[in-house]
C-alpha cells in the first residue's frame, strides 16, 4: 500500500481537487479531516468539520481520539487499499496522520500548487473565508446521517432508496453554490445564516411513506417545525379497527423518521404519530379517502 500526501494551506481547495486527483492517479482511498473515504464512499472516521470548536476539529483531523483512530485503522486493514492520499495543511500534519494510522512513511508528496491555478486557490479561499464553506470529497448521499443538522449542498434532488422515489425539493440558501461530486458543509464552528426546509417537502415525504401502509391508515393532517435544528413532526392519522393498525403506525413512524433524516440531512428531534379517528373497516377508510379527495 502506497501513502501519498496532498498538502496546501487551509482554504486553498484541497478537498475540491482531491477527488479528481485521486481518480487521475488511481488512489483508491483518501484521508480528509478525520474521515476515511474509499472509492468515493465514507467508510470510517469522524469528520473534523462537524466539531463544535477548532480545537476539537484539530484533534479529530489528527486522529487523537482513540475510538475514531481505531475504527479507521480497522477499516484500512480490512479494505487494503492500493494507495491512500492524506490531505493536510502541511507535510508535518500529513506525517503525523500517517504515523497515527500506522501507514507511514509518506512515499510521495503532492502540493496544491501542482494541481491548481492561483485563480482556483483565490476562489477556494473566497468560499472558505467569506462564506464559511468546507468541502468533503464525497457525494452527499454517502454522508447519510453523519452530518444530520448541518447544511449540505447540493440539495436539489434527493432519492430515497427505500421508497425508490425521487423528490425534486429545494433548500432555501442565499448562496447556493453546487458541486457535482463533492459536498459543501458549514461546520458548527464557522456556521452563519439560517436554512429552512419547506413545509411542502415534509408533506410530500410523509405522503409517499404513507402509501406503504394505506391498507391500515390514512394521513389526515401533518405539522412540522422545519428549522435546521431540532425539527419535530406530528402526523394525525385515521386507522381501521384492527390490531395490526398499531404496528402499521409504529412502522410508518419509523419510516418517516428515517426518510426525513436521510433525505434532508436535518436534525430530526422526533416524529409523533397520533390516531385521531378509527374507521370500522377498510371500506370505511377508503370511503373517507375518496371523500377527502
Amino acid at each position: 500500500m502506497r501513502t501519498i500526501s496532498f498538502t496546501g494551506k487551509s482554504g486553498t481547495g484541497k478537498s475540491y481537487q482531491a477527488t479528481a486527483l485521486a481518480q487521475r492517479r488511481g488512489f483508491d482511498a483518501i484521508i480528509d479531516d478525520g474521515l476515511l473515504i474509499y472509492k468515493g464512499q465514507i467508510v470510517a472516521g469522524t469528520s473534523a468539520k462537524k466539531c463544535k470548536t477548532k480545537a476539537a476539529a484539530m484533534r479529530a483531523a489528527l486522529f487523537n481520539v482513540a475510538e475514531q483512530r481505531d475504527a479507521v485503522v480497522a477499516a484500512i486493514e480490512e479494505l487494503k487499499p492500493n494507495a491512500i492520499m492524506i490531505l493536510g495543511t502541511s507535510d508535518r500534519m500529513t506525517d503525523i496522520v500517517a504515523e497515527q494510522l500506522g501507514i507511514g512513511p509518506v512515499e510521495e508528496r503532492i502540493y496544491i500548487e501542482d494541481v491548481s491555478t492561483e485563480e482556483d486557490r483565490k476562489q477556494a479561499a473566497h468560499h472558505r473565508v467569506d462564506e464559511g464553506e468546507h468541502l468533503i470529497p464525497a457525494p452527499m448521499g454517502q454522508l447519510k446521517r453523519d452530518f444530520a443538522g448541518y447544511f449540505m449542498n447540493p440539495l436539489k434532488l434527493f432519492r430515497d432508496r427505500a421508497l425508490g422515489t425521487a423528490l425534486d425539493v429545494g433548500i432555501r440558501n442565499k448562496n447556493d453554490n453546487s458541486s457535482d461530486e463533492r459536498t459543501v458543509v458549514r461546520p458548527t464552528f464557522s456556521y452563519s445564516g439560517t436554512f429552512e426546509i419547506s413545509e411542502q417537502v415534509i408533506r410530500d415525504i410523509i405522503n409517499i411513506a404513507a402509501r406503504k401502509y394505506d391498507s391500515h391508515l390514512m394521513v389526515v393532517d401533518r405539522m412540522s417545525h422545519g428549522k435546521q435544528l431540532n425539527m419535530s413532526v406530528t402526523i394525525d392519522v385515521r386507522v381501521i379497527r384492527d390490531p395490526e393498525s398499531i404496528d402499521s403506525c409504529k412502522s410508518f413512524q419509523k419510516d418517516v423518521y428515517d426518510t426525513i433524516s436521510y433525505m434532508t440531512a436535518f436534525t430530526l428531534e422526533n416524529v409523533n404519530v397520533r390516531i385521531s379517528d378509527v374507521a370500522k373497516d377498510h371500506g370505511d377508510l377508503i370511503s373517507e379517502k375518496l371523500h377527502g379527495q
